[in-house]
Protein backbone atom coordinates (compact mmCIF):
# COMPACT_ATOMS: atom_id res chain seq x y z
CA UNK A 1 0.00 0.00 0.00
CA UNK A 2 1.23 3.78 -0.69
CA UNK A 3 0.45 6.53 1.59
CA UNK A 4 -0.17 9.43 -0.73
CA UNK A 5 0.22 12.78 0.64
CA UNK A 6 -2.20 15.65 0.94
CA UNK A 7 -0.67 17.06 -2.36
CA UNK A 8 -1.29 13.95 -4.70
CA UNK A 9 -4.44 12.95 -2.54
CA UNK A 10 -7.96 12.99 -4.92
CA UNK A 11 -8.14 14.97 -7.57
CA UNK A 12 -10.76 14.33 -10.38
CA UNK A 13 -14.25 15.19 -12.38
CA UNK A 14 -16.89 15.40 -14.56
CA UNK A 15 -20.69 15.67 -14.37
CA UNK A 16 -22.98 14.53 -12.15
CA UNK A 17 -26.55 14.02 -11.06
CA UNK A 18 -28.02 13.98 -7.80
CA UNK A 19 -32.19 13.42 -6.73
CA UNK A 20 -32.21 17.07 -4.97
CA UNK A 21 -30.07 18.69 -7.69
CA UNK A 22 -31.60 16.99 -11.06
CA UNK A 23 -28.45 17.46 -12.76
CA UNK A 24 -28.10 14.91 -15.77
CA UNK A 25 -24.33 12.52 -15.51
CA UNK A 26 -22.14 11.87 -18.23
CA UNK A 27 -20.38 9.20 -18.69
CA UNK A 28 -16.31 8.90 -17.72
CA UNK A 29 -15.39 8.96 -21.29
CA UNK A 30 -17.47 12.10 -22.03
CA UNK A 31 -15.68 14.58 -19.84
CA UNK A 32 -12.29 15.96 -20.48
CA UNK A 33 -9.79 13.56 -18.94
CA UNK A 34 -8.27 16.14 -16.49
CA UNK A 35 -11.44 16.09 -14.84
CA UNK A 36 -11.42 12.39 -14.14
CA UNK A 37 -9.90 10.53 -11.14
CA UNK A 38 -9.30 7.22 -10.44
CA UNK A 39 -8.28 5.53 -7.52
CA UNK A 40 -7.70 1.97 -6.17
CA UNK A 41 -9.76 0.93 -3.12
CA UNK A 42 -8.19 -2.32 -1.56
CA UNK A 43 -10.92 -3.79 0.85
CA UNK A 44 -8.64 -6.60 0.85
CA UNK A 45 -6.19 -4.98 2.91
CA UNK A 46 -7.98 -3.23 5.63
CA UNK A 47 -5.97 -3.48 9.04
CA UNK A 48 -6.21 -0.18 11.44
CA UNK A 49 -9.71 0.60 13.00
CA UNK A 50 -10.91 4.03 12.85
CA UNK A 51 -11.46 4.71 15.98
CA UNK A 52 -15.00 6.40 17.26
CA UNK A 53 -13.05 8.95 19.10
CA UNK A 54 -11.81 10.72 16.06
CA UNK A 55 -15.25 12.29 15.99
CA UNK A 56 -15.25 13.86 19.71
CA UNK A 57 -16.51 16.83 20.45
CA UNK A 58 -15.32 19.79 22.59
CA UNK A 59 -17.57 21.96 25.16
CA UNK A 60 -15.09 24.81 27.08
CA UNK A 61 -16.27 26.87 29.20
CA UNK A 62 -16.46 29.48 26.80
CA UNK A 63 -19.37 32.18 25.44
CA UNK A 64 -22.65 30.64 24.65
CA UNK A 65 -21.31 26.83 24.84
CA UNK A 66 -21.93 25.96 28.30
CA UNK A 67 -24.50 28.39 29.65
CA UNK A 68 -27.65 28.79 27.09
CA UNK A 69 -25.51 25.74 24.85
CA UNK A 70 -25.81 22.56 26.80
CA UNK A 71 -27.06 24.43 30.27
CA UNK A 72 -30.04 27.04 30.20
CA UNK A 73 -32.49 28.18 32.39
CA UNK A 74 -35.25 28.20 29.45
CA UNK A 75 -38.63 27.55 30.47
CA UNK A 76 -38.16 26.62 34.40
CA UNK A 77 -36.04 29.84 35.66
CA UNK A 78 -33.67 26.90 37.05
CA UNK A 79 -30.73 25.66 34.96
CA UNK A 80 -30.85 22.28 33.54
CA UNK A 81 -29.84 20.26 30.55
CA UNK A 82 -31.31 21.34 26.96
CA UNK A 83 -33.51 17.96 25.92
CA UNK A 84 -33.13 19.06 22.39
CA UNK A 85 -29.73 19.62 22.17
CA UNK A 86 -29.02 16.02 24.06
CA UNK A 87 -31.48 14.67 21.48
CA UNK A 88 -29.51 16.36 18.74
CA UNK A 89 -26.01 14.97 20.02
CA UNK A 90 -27.23 11.55 20.55
CA UNK A 91 -27.60 11.43 16.40
CA UNK A 92 -24.59 11.60 15.41
CA UNK A 93 -23.49 9.47 18.12
CA UNK A 94 -20.87 11.62 20.24
CA UNK A 95 -18.01 9.22 21.32
CA UNK A 96 -16.42 11.98 23.84
CA UNK A 97 -16.68 15.30 24.84
CA UNK A 98 -13.53 17.36 25.81
CA UNK A 99 -14.21 19.27 29.13
CA UNK A 100 -13.63 21.64 30.50
CA UNK A 101 -11.21 23.68 28.50
CA UNK A 102 -9.60 24.36 26.16
CA UNK A 103 -7.33 27.62 27.97
CA UNK A 104 -10.43 27.68 30.54
CA UNK A 105 -9.22 24.27 32.01
CA UNK A 106 -6.16 25.30 33.50
CA UNK A 107 -7.89 28.37 35.47
CA UNK A 108 -10.28 25.66 36.34
CA UNK A 109 -10.19 24.31 39.81
CA UNK A 110 -12.81 21.61 40.07
CA UNK A 111 -13.79 21.80 44.18
CA UNK A 112 -15.54 25.49 42.80
CA UNK A 113 -17.91 22.61 40.51
CA UNK A 114 -19.10 20.72 43.52
CA UNK A 115 -21.12 20.44 45.85
CA UNK A 116 -24.91 22.42 46.11
CA UNK A 117 -24.84 25.19 42.77
CA UNK A 118 -26.18 27.75 45.67
CA UNK A 119 -22.98 27.50 47.43
CA UNK A 120 -20.21 27.29 44.71
CA UNK A 121 -17.95 30.51 44.51
CA UNK A 122 -18.05 33.17 41.50
CA UNK A 123 -15.21 33.33 39.13
CA UNK A 124 -14.40 35.61 36.75
CA UNK A 125 -13.34 34.21 33.40
CA UNK A 126 -10.52 35.86 32.47
CA UNK A 127 -9.94 34.11 29.56
CA UNK A 128 -12.89 34.16 27.70
CA UNK A 129 -15.17 37.82 27.76
CA UNK A 130 -14.14 38.33 31.33
CA UNK A 131 -17.63 37.39 32.46
CA UNK A 132 -18.49 36.36 35.63
CA UNK A 133 -19.08 31.97 35.94
CA UNK A 134 -21.31 30.89 38.40
CA UNK A 135 -19.91 26.94 38.56
CA UNK A 136 -23.50 25.84 38.47
CA UNK A 137 -21.98 23.83 35.47
CA UNK A 138 -19.05 21.57 37.44
CA UNK A 139 -18.16 17.73 37.47
CA UNK A 140 -22.09 16.60 38.29
CA UNK A 141 -23.47 18.03 35.86
CA UNK A 142 -20.88 17.29 32.96
CA UNK A 143 -21.15 13.82 33.30
CA UNK A 144 -24.78 13.64 33.57
CA UNK A 145 -24.13 15.07 29.71
CA UNK A 146 -22.10 12.43 28.89
CA UNK A 147 -24.29 10.35 30.25
CA UNK A 148 -27.29 11.63 28.42
CA UNK A 149 -25.44 11.82 25.69
CA UNK A 150 -23.75 8.04 25.23
CA UNK A 151 -20.44 9.67 25.16
CA UNK A 152 -17.17 9.17 27.52
CA UNK A 153 -15.79 11.62 29.55
CA UNK A 154 -12.49 13.40 28.22
CA UNK A 155 -11.19 15.56 31.74
CA UNK A 156 -8.77 18.07 30.93
CA UNK A 157 -6.80 18.77 34.29
CA UNK A 158 -5.19 21.98 35.31
CA UNK A 159 -1.08 22.07 35.16
CA UNK A 160 -1.14 26.03 34.59
CA UNK A 161 -2.33 27.32 37.93
CA UNK A 162 -2.60 24.25 39.54
CA UNK A 163 -0.79 21.38 41.55
CA UNK A 164 -0.32 17.86 41.57
CA UNK A 165 -1.98 17.15 44.71
CA UNK A 166 -5.44 18.77 42.92
CA UNK A 167 -5.60 17.18 40.28
CA UNK A 168 -4.99 13.40 42.05
CA UNK A 169 -7.83 14.60 44.22
CA UNK A 170 -10.16 15.30 41.61
CA UNK A 171 -9.17 11.89 40.00
CA UNK A 172 -9.53 10.32 42.99
CA UNK A 173 -13.03 11.89 43.44
CA UNK A 174 -13.77 10.90 39.96
CA UNK A 175 -12.93 7.40 40.12
CA UNK A 176 -12.01 5.49 43.76
CA UNK A 177 -15.12 2.98 43.82
CA UNK A 178 -15.71 4.02 47.73
CA UNK A 179 -14.60 4.50 50.84
CA UNK A 180 -11.99 6.94 51.06
CA UNK A 181 -12.76 10.87 52.49
CA UNK A 182 -13.30 12.03 48.48
CA UNK A 183 -15.20 9.00 47.06
CA UNK A 184 -17.43 9.91 50.30
CA UNK A 185 -17.90 12.99 49.20
CA UNK A 186 -18.88 12.30 45.74
CA UNK A 187 -21.53 9.86 47.23
CA UNK A 188 -22.52 12.67 49.19
CA UNK A 189 -23.23 14.57 46.06
CA UNK A 190 -24.97 12.11 44.62
CA UNK A 191 -22.82 9.57 42.37
CA UNK A 192 -22.16 6.81 44.90
CA UNK A 193 -20.99 4.63 42.43
CA UNK A 194 -17.35 6.07 40.98
CA UNK A 195 -17.30 7.57 37.02
CA UNK A 196 -14.53 5.65 35.87
CA UNK A 197 -13.04 8.50 34.16
CA UNK A 198 -10.19 7.21 31.24
CA UNK A 199 -9.29 10.20 29.30
CA UNK A 200 -7.09 12.83 31.17
CA UNK A 201 -5.44 15.30 29.55
CA UNK A 202 -2.49 16.97 31.42
CA UNK A 203 -3.25 20.46 31.00
CA UNK A 204 -3.89 22.52 28.17
CA UNK A 205 -1.72 24.50 25.18
CA UNK A 206 1.41 24.28 28.09
CA UNK A 207 3.11 26.22 25.28
CA UNK A 208 0.65 29.11 25.38
CA UNK A 209 -2.29 29.88 27.82
CA UNK A 210 -1.34 26.83 29.35
CA UNK A 211 1.88 28.15 30.86
CA UNK A 212 3.86 29.73 27.97
CA UNK A 213 6.32 26.37 29.00
CA UNK A 214 8.93 25.43 26.84
CA UNK A 215 8.43 21.39 25.39
CA UNK A 216 11.53 20.35 27.88
CA UNK A 217 10.19 22.29 31.26
CA UNK A 218 6.65 21.00 30.11
CA UNK A 219 7.97 17.54 29.78
CA UNK A 220 9.26 17.41 33.26
CA UNK A 221 5.77 18.90 34.36
CA UNK A 222 4.05 16.55 32.50
CA UNK A 223 5.89 13.53 34.06
CA UNK A 224 5.27 14.81 37.59
CA UNK A 225 1.52 15.22 37.13
CA UNK A 226 1.28 12.44 35.71
CA UNK A 227 3.00 10.31 37.84
CA UNK A 228 0.39 10.62 40.24
CA UNK A 229 -2.56 9.55 38.20
CA UNK A 230 -2.81 6.14 39.47
CA UNK A 231 -5.63 3.32 38.56
CA UNK A 232 -7.39 2.24 40.96
CA UNK A 233 -8.62 -0.78 39.12
CA UNK A 234 -8.89 -1.92 35.11
CA UNK A 235 -11.60 0.42 34.42
CA UNK A 236 -10.06 3.69 35.63
CA UNK A 237 -6.95 2.70 34.16
CA UNK A 238 -5.95 6.18 33.01
CA UNK A 239 -5.42 7.57 29.05
CA UNK A 240 -3.22 10.32 30.07
CA UNK A 241 -3.08 12.80 27.07
CA UNK A 242 0.06 15.61 27.13
CA UNK A 243 -0.03 18.75 25.63
CA UNK A 244 1.17 18.11 22.29
CA UNK A 245 2.20 20.70 19.63
CA UNK A 246 0.99 24.00 18.27
CA UNK A 247 0.32 23.40 14.88
CA UNK A 248 4.04 22.31 12.98
CA UNK A 249 6.19 22.80 16.43
CA UNK A 250 8.35 19.50 15.22
CA UNK A 251 10.75 20.31 17.71
CA UNK A 252 7.96 20.20 20.72
CA UNK A 253 6.73 16.89 19.64
CA UNK A 254 10.58 15.53 19.24
CA UNK A 255 11.06 16.19 23.15
CA UNK A 256 8.28 15.39 24.64
CA UNK A 257 8.45 11.62 22.56
CA UNK A 258 12.12 11.66 23.91
CA UNK A 259 11.43 12.55 27.48
CA UNK A 260 8.45 11.54 28.59
CA UNK A 261 6.84 9.30 25.68
CA UNK A 262 7.15 6.24 28.14
CA UNK A 263 4.22 7.65 30.37
CA UNK A 264 2.02 9.08 27.32
CA UNK A 265 -0.86 7.70 25.71
CA UNK A 266 -1.87 10.24 24.07
CA UNK A 267 -0.72 14.07 22.33
CA UNK A 268 -2.37 16.92 21.53
CA UNK A 269 -2.34 18.51 18.50
CA UNK A 270 -3.79 21.33 18.05
CA UNK A 271 -4.12 23.09 14.02
CA UNK A 272 -7.05 25.49 13.18
CA UNK A 273 -8.66 26.85 9.25
CA UNK A 274 -7.75 29.94 9.54
CA UNK A 275 -8.15 32.16 6.04
CA UNK A 276 -7.08 35.39 7.04
CA UNK A 277 -4.83 36.72 9.32
CA UNK A 278 -5.28 36.16 12.93
CA UNK A 279 -6.27 39.57 13.58
CA UNK A 280 -8.63 39.68 10.45
CA UNK A 281 -9.71 36.27 10.23
CA UNK A 282 -12.71 37.29 7.64
CA UNK A 283 -16.50 36.46 7.90
CA UNK A 284 -17.71 33.43 8.18
CA UNK A 285 -20.62 33.93 5.47
CA UNK A 286 -19.51 37.17 3.70
CA UNK A 287 -16.75 35.39 1.44
CA UNK A 288 -15.62 34.63 -2.13
CA UNK A 289 -14.40 32.17 -4.12
CA UNK A 290 -10.85 33.21 -3.30
CA UNK A 291 -11.18 32.90 0.51
CA UNK A 292 -13.11 29.20 -0.52
CA UNK A 293 -10.13 28.26 -2.35
CA UNK A 294 -7.78 28.94 0.87
CA UNK A 295 -9.64 27.46 3.07
CA UNK A 296 -9.48 24.29 1.00
CA UNK A 297 -5.95 24.49 1.14
CA UNK A 298 -5.28 25.14 4.52
CA UNK A 299 -7.39 22.61 5.25
CA UNK A 300 -5.52 19.82 3.03
CA UNK A 301 -2.65 20.82 5.45
CA UNK A 302 -3.88 18.61 7.71
CA UNK A 303 -2.38 15.81 5.88
CA UNK A 304 1.38 17.22 5.88
CA UNK A 305 0.86 18.03 9.76
CA UNK A 306 -0.66 14.78 10.60
CA UNK A 307 2.05 13.02 8.42
CA UNK A 308 5.12 14.99 9.81
CA UNK A 309 4.41 14.60 13.63
CA UNK A 310 3.46 10.86 13.05
CA UNK A 311 7.09 10.63 11.41
CA UNK A 312 8.46 12.25 14.69
CA UNK A 313 6.56 9.79 16.96
CA UNK A 314 7.16 6.83 14.89
CA UNK A 315 11.01 7.12 15.58
CA UNK A 316 10.28 6.92 19.22
CA UNK A 317 7.52 4.32 18.76
CA UNK A 318 7.51 2.06 16.58
CA UNK A 319 4.91 0.41 17.66
CA UNK A 320 2.93 3.21 17.77
CA UNK A 321 1.33 3.10 20.99
CA UNK A 322 0.71 6.55 21.65
CA UNK A 323 -2.10 7.87 19.97
CA UNK A 324 -1.80 11.46 17.96
CA UNK A 325 -4.97 13.29 19.37
CA UNK A 326 -6.41 16.04 16.98
CA UNK A 327 -7.43 18.16 20.19
CA UNK A 328 -8.74 21.49 18.53
CA UNK A 329 -9.65 21.48 15.15
CA UNK A 330 -11.63 23.55 13.08
CA UNK A 331 -12.48 26.86 11.33
CA UNK A 332 -11.83 30.24 13.18
CA UNK A 333 -13.91 33.05 11.82
CA UNK A 334 -14.13 36.85 12.76
CA UNK A 335 -17.02 36.45 15.57
CA UNK A 336 -20.51 37.84 14.20
CA UNK A 337 -20.90 41.25 14.02
CA UNK A 338 -22.47 42.84 17.21
CA UNK A 339 -21.47 39.80 19.06
CA UNK A 340 -19.06 39.69 22.30
CA UNK A 341 -15.13 39.07 20.53
CA UNK A 342 -14.25 36.67 23.80
CA UNK A 343 -17.30 34.41 22.91
CA UNK A 344 -16.35 33.60 19.48
CA UNK A 345 -19.89 32.78 18.02
CA UNK A 346 -19.28 32.11 14.28
CA UNK A 347 -22.46 31.22 11.56
CA UNK A 348 -21.30 27.81 10.34
CA UNK A 349 -21.83 27.77 5.93
CA UNK A 350 -21.16 24.80 3.30
CA UNK A 351 -17.30 26.21 3.49
CA UNK A 352 -17.26 24.92 6.80
CA UNK A 353 -18.88 21.50 6.00
CA UNK A 354 -16.14 20.79 3.26
CA UNK A 355 -13.76 21.47 5.75
CA UNK A 356 -14.87 19.10 8.07
CA UNK A 357 -15.29 16.50 5.75
CA UNK A 358 -11.19 16.81 3.92
CA UNK A 359 -10.26 16.71 7.97
CA UNK A 360 -12.06 14.05 8.85
CA UNK A 361 -10.77 12.22 5.50
CA UNK A 362 -7.39 12.93 6.77
CA UNK A 363 -7.69 11.39 10.07
CA UNK A 364 -9.63 7.97 9.16
CA UNK A 365 -6.73 7.88 6.56
CA UNK A 366 -4.30 7.75 8.96
CA UNK A 367 -6.03 5.51 11.69
CA UNK A 368 -2.92 3.72 12.48
CA UNK A 369 -1.76 6.94 15.08
CA UNK A 370 -4.57 9.13 14.85
CA UNK A 371 -6.88 7.86 17.50
CA UNK A 372 -8.85 10.66 18.81
CA UNK A 373 -9.54 14.25 17.92
CA UNK A 374 -12.32 16.90 18.93
CA UNK A 375 -13.50 19.10 17.10
CA UNK A 376 -13.66 23.23 18.33
CA UNK A 377 -16.07 23.68 19.50
CA UNK A 378 -19.87 21.33 20.38
CA UNK A 379 -22.49 24.09 20.44
CA UNK A 380 -22.30 28.05 19.70
CA UNK A 381 -18.78 28.15 19.38
CA UNK A 382 -16.24 28.05 16.34
CA UNK A 383 -16.80 25.73 14.17
CA UNK A 384 -20.18 23.93 16.14
CA UNK A 385 -22.50 21.24 15.19
CA UNK A 386 -25.84 23.17 16.81
CA UNK A 387 -26.10 26.86 17.30
CA UNK A 388 -29.24 28.32 19.60
CA UNK A 389 -30.97 31.18 20.13
CA UNK A 390 -33.27 31.42 23.09
CA UNK A 391 -35.42 28.17 22.69
CA UNK A 392 -34.85 27.55 19.61
CA UNK A 393 -31.90 25.04 18.09
CA UNK A 394 -30.38 24.82 14.58
CA UNK A 395 -28.34 22.01 13.17
CA UNK A 396 -25.19 23.62 11.43
CA UNK A 397 -23.75 21.74 7.73
CA UNK A 398 -20.64 20.42 9.47
CA UNK A 399 -23.76 18.85 12.08
CA UNK A 400 -24.60 17.03 9.26
CA UNK A 401 -21.01 16.09 8.43
CA UNK A 402 -20.41 14.34 11.10
CA UNK A 403 -23.77 12.77 10.81
CA UNK A 404 -22.47 11.47 7.53
CA UNK A 405 -19.44 9.79 8.78
CA UNK A 406 -21.11 8.38 11.81
CA UNK A 407 -20.66 5.11 8.88
CA UNK A 408 -16.92 5.19 9.82
CA UNK A 409 -16.93 5.13 13.48
CA UNK A 410 -15.10 1.64 14.74
CA UNK A 411 -15.10 0.35 10.95
CA UNK A 412 -12.02 -0.79 9.33
CA UNK A 413 -10.72 1.62 7.23
CA UNK A 414 -9.53 0.11 3.65
CA UNK A 415 -6.46 1.86 1.28
CA UNK A 416 -7.41 4.13 -0.96
CA UNK A 417 -4.92 4.35 -3.83
CA UNK A 418 -4.85 7.45 -6.37
CA UNK A 419 -3.74 6.22 -9.52
CA UNK A 420 -4.68 9.20 -11.99
CA UNK A 421 -5.62 12.86 -10.52
CA UNK A 422 -6.40 16.10 -11.33
CA UNK A 423 -6.76 19.75 -9.46
CA UNK A 424 -8.42 22.31 -8.33
CA UNK A 425 -7.31 25.26 -10.54
CA UNK A 426 -7.83 29.09 -8.97
CA UNK A 427 -5.58 31.66 -10.25
CA UNK A 428 -2.13 30.40 -9.99
CA UNK A 429 -2.56 27.66 -7.85
CA UNK A 430 -4.00 24.56 -7.27
CA UNK A 431 -5.52 21.66 -4.85
CA UNK A 432 -6.37 18.56 -4.85
CA UNK A 433 -9.81 18.57 -6.12
CA UNK A 434 -11.77 15.39 -4.43
CA UNK A 435 -11.18 14.02 -0.85
CA UNK A 436 -11.94 10.35 0.05
CA UNK A 437 -12.05 7.46 2.66
CA UNK A 438 -12.99 3.88 3.01
CA UNK A 439 -13.85 1.44 5.41
CA UNK A 440 -15.77 -1.49 6.33
CA UNK A 441 -17.91 -2.23 8.72
CA UNK A 442 -18.70 -4.83 11.76
CA UNK A 443 -21.32 -6.36 8.98
CA UNK A 444 -18.75 -6.06 6.41
CA UNK A 445 -20.97 -3.01 4.41
CA UNK A 446 -17.93 -0.90 2.33
CA UNK A 447 -18.66 2.91 3.07
CA UNK A 448 -16.80 5.78 1.29
CA UNK A 449 -16.85 9.09 1.75
CA UNK A 450 -16.18 11.85 -0.99
CA UNK A 451 -15.59 15.48 -0.90
CA UNK A 452 -15.48 17.65 -4.77
CA UNK A 453 -13.91 20.65 -3.07
CA UNK A 454 -14.14 22.18 -6.61
CA UNK A 455 -17.16 24.88 -6.33
CA UNK A 456 -17.40 25.13 -10.12
CA UNK A 457 -16.80 21.57 -11.52
CA UNK A 458 -18.43 18.53 -11.68
CA UNK A 459 -15.79 15.32 -11.23
CA UNK A 460 -16.22 12.20 -11.63
CA UNK A 461 -14.25 9.74 -9.28
CA UNK A 462 -13.54 6.45 -11.57
CA UNK A 463 -12.59 3.62 -8.50
CA UNK A 464 -11.36 0.01 -8.98
CA UNK A 465 -12.57 -2.03 -6.25
CA UNK A 466 -10.23 -5.19 -5.02
CA UNK A 467 -11.16 -8.07 -2.46
CA UNK A 468 -14.94 -7.10 -2.70
CA UNK A 469 -17.77 -8.17 -5.20
CA UNK A 470 -20.20 -5.06 -5.22
CA UNK A 471 -23.26 -4.83 -7.34
CA UNK A 472 -25.17 -1.56 -6.52
CA UNK A 473 -24.12 1.80 -4.22
CA UNK A 474 -26.78 3.73 -2.59
CA UNK A 475 -25.61 7.25 -1.28
CA UNK A 476 -26.56 10.99 0.48
CA UNK A 477 -25.48 14.10 -0.76
CA UNK A 478 -24.91 17.73 1.40
CA UNK A 479 -24.34 20.28 -1.00
CA UNK A 480 -26.34 23.76 -1.34
CA UNK A 481 -26.50 26.45 -4.17
CA UNK A 482 -23.78 28.41 -2.65
CA UNK A 483 -20.47 28.43 -1.56
CA UNK A 484 -21.86 30.76 1.45
CA UNK A 485 -25.05 28.84 2.12
CA UNK A 486 -26.09 28.32 5.72
CA UNK A 487 -28.95 27.50 8.10
CA UNK A 488 -30.14 29.87 9.85
CA UNK A 489 -33.38 30.58 12.16
CA UNK A 490 -35.45 31.72 9.66
CA UNK A 491 -34.48 28.89 6.97
CA UNK A 492 -33.05 26.31 9.43
CA UNK A 493 -32.71 23.68 6.39
CA UNK A 494 -31.14 25.41 3.95
CA UNK A 495 -28.39 22.95 4.21
CA UNK A 496 -29.56 19.52 4.55
CA UNK A 497 -28.40 15.81 3.04
CA UNK A 498 -30.25 14.50 0.02
CA UNK A 499 -30.69 11.23 -1.77
CA UNK A 500 -27.88 10.37 -4.09
CA UNK A 501 -27.94 8.73 -7.26
CA UNK A 502 -24.46 9.74 -9.03
CA UNK A 503 -23.18 6.27 -8.63
CA UNK A 504 -22.62 3.27 -10.74
CA UNK A 505 -21.27 -0.62 -9.49
CA UNK A 506 -20.19 -3.56 -11.63
CA UNK A 507 -18.06 -5.24 -13.05
CA UNK A 508 -15.33 -4.08 -10.24
CA UNK A 509 -15.45 -0.70 -10.53
CA UNK A 510 -17.56 2.07 -9.17
CA UNK A 511 -18.34 5.22 -10.98
CA UNK A 512 -19.51 8.80 -8.74
CA UNK A 513 -20.33 11.51 -9.96
CA UNK A 514 -19.91 14.37 -7.75
CA UNK A 515 -21.48 18.40 -8.14
CA UNK A 516 -19.36 20.86 -7.45
CA UNK A 517 -19.14 21.68 -3.71
CA UNK A 518 -20.56 18.67 -2.52
CA UNK A 519 -20.22 15.73 0.20
CA UNK A 520 -21.45 12.47 -0.59
CA UNK A 521 -21.03 8.88 1.58
CA UNK A 522 -21.98 5.66 -0.51
CA UNK A 523 -22.98 2.16 0.64
CA UNK A 524 -21.91 -0.33 -1.52
CA UNK A 525 -23.09 -3.56 -2.08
Amino acid sequence: MIRVSFLAFFCGALAVRTAAWGQAARTPTSAPAALITRIVINADLGRDTISRHIYGQFAEHLGRGIYDGVWTKEGTGQWHLRDDVIDALRRIQVPNVRWPGGCFADYYHWRDGIGPASRRPRMVNTIWGNVVEDNSFGTEEYFELVRRIGAEPFVVGNVGTGSPREMTEWWEYLNHPGGSSLADERKANGHATPYNVRRFGVGNESWGCGGAMRPEFYADQYRRFAEFLRSYNDSTRPFRIATGPNVDDVNWTDVMMREAGRMIDGLDLHYYTVVGPWAHKGSATEFHEREWFLAMQRALRMEELVTHHAAIMDKYDQRKRVALIVGEWGMWHDVEPGTNPGFLYQQNTLRDALVAAISLDVFNRHADRVRGANIAQMVNVLQSMILTRGPRMLLTPTYHVFELYTVHHDAVMLPVTVTDASHYVFATDSVPAVSASASRDRGGIVHITMSNIDPNESRTVVAQLRGVRVTAATGRILTAPAINSYNSFEQPDAVRPAPFVGARAGDGQLTVTLPPKSIVVLELR
